[in-house]
């Protein structure tokens, strides 16, 4: 598997990951209807869920994660 394709898998695994807590967390401690919980869950997620990418360097390929809950980038 591509290192490409493994980082979009990555961040739309931890996206999920983030993302369907936080939507029912607050559906349930806020009266808000419609689209609005599903809004402000994903604007939550894009906070915190972390993001990963696959960069060309000199060595080859590799893959990085950034977090806001880890200082710096990270190689995986």
């Amino acid at each position: 598997m591509r290192l490409k394709s493994k980082a979009f898998l990555y961040q739309l695994i931890s996206f999920v990951v983030f993302f369907i807590p936080i939507r029912f967390l607050i559906d349930y401690y806020t009266s808000l209807d419609s689209f609005w919980p599903s809004f402000f869950a994903f604007l939550a997620t894009l906070v915190l869920a972390p993001k990963f990418q696959a960069i060309q360097t000199k060595e080859g390929e590799k893959l990085f994660m950034k977090w806001i809950f880890i200082k710096g980038i990270r190689s995986i």
